[in-house]
């Protein structure tokens, strides 16, 4: 780098390696020759919510509406299905509505206990159909969790931009106690449903505390030996909301867990790209243009990178697609770019 370049951005880098607040991304130099860091340095830097975390947030609900949907459909076709086959089926039977609708929960949770089971060719092809129908409703919820999980770095990614370091870590901090707190609710309530289940056992299916435990463990692990399971009418009546709820709570521990580990896993690399040392081929490298000068966005976005929060590939999509936003060339935005009926609307 030539001295006078690294004297004109001595301030800047200075302000990124000992970092101090920041009053708004807007103070960053907008006359910029490229289109990524262009648009970056107009961040607005308030706390309004963004289009992208509304659009978010309305697809998760849209999610939710869809399992909740599907888990009807699933449960009522089943129920049809399994109480016409009734008579082509084995094993310890109650009520003929109630068994259907207990066998759906059982196969969809993937419990298994074996205590009713297909005997003909037809019941056991449709159960076949259903038990696949479960896996791919269970596919569908984990793309709630998937949802949830890009959100969540769409959010850092976000934060990342518009606050300063200080700030960062105490909204980090916050949303790390938020989770465990929301970690130790699930854990309770499982703990409740365990205690329920095992008093259900015991009272309902006359089972001993030990057997009791033992089949609440194995039902909400979906491990479902077998040898222990619900078999009065009650006893399932209960089955169908408790092995439901309680596996939709296991899952939902799990993910609680796994986004602790990551969001812990991200800080950890987050502190140690900014406790590095910059040298001149870290400058190179962020210097994004070329011209021998790294403005803030350039930095940001340098940084956001080593910190695997973006990618090159998440780079240049964005790249695309302010080239086709740009209507005049001229590297900006402005409102002379915005379709006529966005401006109208304005």
């Amino acid at each position: 780098m030539a001295s006078n370049d690294a004297k004109g951005k001595g301030p800047l880098l200075a302000s990124l390696v000992n970092p101090t607040p920041q009053t708004s991304m807007t103070d960053a130099p907008t006359h910029r020759s490229d289109p990524l860091t262009g648009s970056v340095s107009r961040g607005t830097g308030n706390n309004d919510p963004s289009p992208r975390s509304t659009s978010n947030s309305r697809k998760s609900n849209q999610t939710l509406k869809l399992v909740a949907l599907v888990l009807a459909v699933y449960l009522g076709l089943g129920t049809v299905c399994f109480y016409l086959l009734e008579p082509q089926m084995t094993g310890h039977k109650t009520n003929e509505i109630i068994d259907a609708v207990y066998f759906c929960i059982v196969t969809m949770a993937t419990v298994g206990y074996g205590d009713i089971v297909p005997n003909s060719v037809l019941s056991k092809l449709i159960v076949c159909v259903f038990a696949f129908a479960g896996m791919a409703l269970v596919a569908l919820g984990l793309t709630k969790a998937v949802d949830y999980f890009m959100k969540k770095q769409a959010d850092l990614l976000i934060n990342a931009l518009h606050m300063d370091q200080n700030s960062s870590e105490a909204k980090y901090e916050k949303n790390y106690k938020g989770v465990k707190y929301k970690c130790l609710v699930v854990i309770i309530i499982i703990l409740m449903l365990m205690i329920v289940g095992t008093a259900v056992l015991a009272t309902v299916e006359k089972l001993d505390l030990i057997d009791a435990f033992y089949c609440v463990s194995v039902t909400i692990t979906t491990l479902g030996y077998g040898d222990k399971s619900f078999k009065t009418e009650r006893g399932r009546i209960f089955a169908v909301f408790w092995i439901l709820t309680s596996t939709i709570f296991v899952a939902q521990f799990l993910c609680y867990i796994t986004e602790l580990h990551v969001q812990r896993g991200q800080r950890e690399l987050v502190k140690q790209v900014l406790s590095q040392k910059i040298t001149n081929k870290d400058l190179e490298a962020a210097d994004l243009d070329k011209d021998k000068s790294v403005e803030l966005a350039e930095f940001i976005v340098d940084r956001l990178k080593k910190m695997e929060k973006i990618s090159e590939d998440d780079i240049a999509d964005i790249k695309k697609e302010f080239g086709k936003r740009d209507v005049n060339k001229s590297n900006t935005l402005t409102e002379s770019d915005l379709p006529q009926s966005t401006q109208a609307e304005n």
